[in-house]
C-alpha cells in the first residue's frame, strides 16, 4: 500500500511561498530535480557564454534565466514560465501573463440567469398591477361602470345590424326609436314564424299593423356586452317566433348602433319607451317581458314602474337572474382574484353604488304584481345558481305575488346550458306554454 506523503514534504510547496519581483519572477526558488542535489536546473547546449538561456515556450515575455554555475544548487533568479514546465497540470497558476484570457462563462448558465431575471421583473410588474387596479377603480368609478355594462364589447363583430336577415331572421324589420332628445335606440321586430312568407318585402308600417293581430308579444331585454344580434339571442328569437310570438328586441343607449351614454336610469327609460310603443300597437294581445342576465335588472326596474302606474305586463320571465348588482359583482368570476383583498367592498362595490348602479331585483320583486317565471341553469358560471334561487325565495312569499303565480325552473348542470344556452332545452317550449296558459286563465 502506498504510504501517504507527510504534510511537510509535499512537492512544490515552496513555490507558493516564494516572493515575486516586479517582472513576475520568483526569487530564491529551489526547483526539485530528478536526482540528488546536482542537476536540479535545466542544462542546454544553447546557453551563451554568460550562462543565459532563452525559453521559446514564453516568447511574449522574452524572459531569460541566468545560471551562474551549472553545478550550483541555487539559482539567482527563476521565471514563472520555467516553473510551469515542471509543475503538474493541476498545480498550474494562471498568473504568468496579465493578458491571459479566462474561459468564457457557460452559455447555459447565462441563459438561465437571463430567463430568471426577466421572470422576476414580470412578477414584480404583475404584483404592482394587482395592487394598483383597486386604487384605479376607486379613483375612477367610471371604470367599474364600464366593467358592469361592457357596452363597448360588440360581439360578434362585423355584423350589419341594419340587416337582420344576415343572421337568418328573414322575417325581421330593423328600425330606430328616440326615447329622448340625445338618445336613439336600434330595434328589431321579429314576426311569428307563420307570417314569414307574407313579410317578404314589407316595410315597417306593415310590421306595425301586423302587431294588432292575434299573436302575443315578447319584449326581450338582453344582458351586458354584445348587441341584439348576438348568436344566443338570435337563437332565442327563433324559438319564440316558432311558438307564434312577436319578438321585440333592442340595444340600450350606448350598445350596438344605439346612441347615448349607458346608465341604469337610461336603460330603464329605454325599455319603458319600447314597452309603451308596443302597447300602442299590440291592441289587447298579451305582452310578456323577458330579461336575461343584466337585463333581469332592467326588467324588474321596468315592471316595478309599470305596476306602480297600474299597467303591468301579462308576465315577467327572468333568465339567469341575480339578487342585486353588489352580490352579483362579488360572485362574478372576474372578482375571484380580489374577493379576499383587504377592503374589497370599499374598493370595488362602493364605486358601483356611487355610479348609481344598483339593479336591486331583490327589492323590486316586492313591488311587482304579475306572474313571475325564473329560469336558471345549475352550472351557470357568470351568475351563480344560488342567486337565482335566493331571488325566488324572496319573491315567492311576497305579498305582491299573493294572487299571481311564481315559478322557479332549474336546469340540471349535466345539460350544460350554463349562462346563455337555456334556449337549447327541448322542454323550454312546453314550460312556456304551461306557464303562459296558466297566467291567461288567471
Amino acid at each position: 500500500m502506498r504510504k501517504r506523503a507527510e504534510p511537510g514534504h509535499r512537492e512544490h510547496d515552496s513555490f507558493g511561498a516564494a516572493p515575486l519581483d516586479r517582472e513576475c519572477r520568483l526569487k530564491n526558488l529551489r526547483i526539485p530535480g530528478s536526482k540528488g542535489t546536482k542537476g536540479h536546473y535545466p542544462q542546454d547546449s544553447d546557453c551563451d557564454s554568460k550562462g543565459m538561456k532563452r525559453f521559446s515556450s514564453c516568447p511574449s515575455h522574452d524572459l531569460y534565466t541566468r545560471y551562474s554555475n551549472p553545478t550550483r544548487t541555487t539559482p539567482t533568479t527563476t521565471t514563472i514560465c520555467d516553473i510551469l514546465h515542471l509543475l503538474p497540470p493541476t498545480r498550474l497558476l494562471l498568473c504568468c501573463s496579465p493578458s491571459m484570457e479566462y474561459p468564457p462563462p457557460n452559455s447555459t448558465s447565462i441563459r438561465r440567469y437571463g430567463l430568471w431575471s426577466r421572470f422576476r421583473m414580470f412578477l414584480i410588474a404583475l404584483v404592482g398591477l394587482y395592487i394598483a387596479i383597486p386604487f384605479l377603480v376607486k379613483i375612477c368609478p367610471a371604470i367599474q361602470a364600464q366593467l358592469v355594462f361592457l357596452n363597448l364589447v360588440r360581439f360578434p363583430y362585423f355584423i350589419d345590424l341594419k340587416r337582420p336577415q344576415d343572421q337568418g331572421l328573414n322575417h325581421t324589420c330593423n328600425f330606430y326609436l328616440q326615447p329622448e332628445e340625445d338618445a336613439s335606440i336600434g330595434v328589431w321586430h321579429t314576426l311569428p314564424a307563420v307570417l314569414w312568407k307574407e313579410a317578404q318585402g314589407k316595410d315597417q308600417a306593415w310590421y306595425e299593423e301586423v302587431m294588432s293581430t292575434n299573436y302575443p308579444v315578447v319584449l326581450y331585454l338582453h344582458g351586458n356586452a354584445g348587441t341584439r344580434g348576438g348568436d344566443h339571442r338570435v337563437q332565442l328569437y327563433k324559438v319564440l317566433s316558432s311558438m307564434g310570438y312577436h319578438v321585440i328586441s333592442f340595444d340600450y343607449r350606448g350598445w350596438g348602433d344605439s346612441v347615448g351614454s349607458p346608465s341604469e336610469t337610461g336603460m330603464t327609460y329605454d325599455a319603458l319607451h319600447v314597452f309603451d310603443w308596443i302597447k300602442a300597437r299590440s291592441g289587447d294581445n298579451p305582452v310578456y317581458i323577458w330579461g336575461h342576465s343584466l337585463g333581469t335588472g332592467v326588467a324588474t326596474n321596468l315592471v316595478r314602474r309599470l305596476c306602480e302606474r297600474e299597467t303591468p305586463p301579462d308576465s315577467l320571465i327572468l333568465e339567469s337572474p341575480f339578487t342585486n348588482i353588489r352580490e352579483e359583482a362579488k360572485s362574478h368570476p372576474f372578482s375571484v382574484i380580489y374577493r379576499y383583498f383587504p377592503g374589497f367592498d370599499w374598493f370595488f362595490l362602493d364605486p358601483i353604488t356611487a355610479s348609481g348602479i344598483k339593479f336591486a331585483n331583490d327589492e323590486n320583486v316586492k313591488y311587482i304584481s304579475c306572474p313571475l317565471l325564473i329560469l336558471h341553469a345549475e352550472d351557470d358560471p357568470v351568475i351563480p345558481f344560488h342567486l337565482g334561487r335566493k331571488l325566488y325565495n324572496i319573491a315567492a312569499p311576497a305579498r305582491s305575488f299573493r294572487d299571481f303565480k311564481v315559478q322557479f325552473v332549474p336546469f340540471h348542470k349535466d345539460l350544460g346550458y350554463r349562462h346563455k344556452y337555456i334556449y337549447r332545452s327541448p322542454e323550454l317550449r312546453q314550460i312556456l306554454r304551461d306557464f303562459f296558459g296558466s297566467t291567461e286563465q288567471q
